[in-house]
C-alpha cells in the first residue's frame, strides 16, 4: 500500500501521517489497544513511523489509560 493510498486516520489512533498510518497498516495494528502491545522501539523499527508519531501515540495513550508494553 502506498502511504497515498493509506486513510488520514485509522479507529481509535491519532491522526499520526499516512507514512505512520501505512506503516500500522500494514503492521495489523488499527487501534491504541493494539498499540499498547508494543513498545515505542518496535514502532520506530517500522519505515514511515517517526518520534512525532511516538509522541502522538503516547499522548493517545495515556488519554485513554493505556501505557507501552513494558512500563
Amino acid at each position: 500500500m502506498s502511504t497515498r493510498d493509506a486513510p488520514a486516520r485509522i479507529g481509535d489512533l491519532p491522526p499520526i501521517g499516512r507514512p505512520a498510518n501505512s506503516a500500522l497498516l500494514a503492521a495489523g495494528i488499527t487501534t491504541l489497544a493494539q498499540v499498547a502491545t508494543h513498545r515505542p522501539a518496535e514502532l520506530l523499527a517500522m519505515h514511515g513511523v517517526g518520534p512525532k508519531a511516538i509522541r502522538l501515540l503516547s499522548e493517545a495513550l495515556t488519554g485513554h489509560g493505556l501505557t507501552w508494553a513494558g512500563e
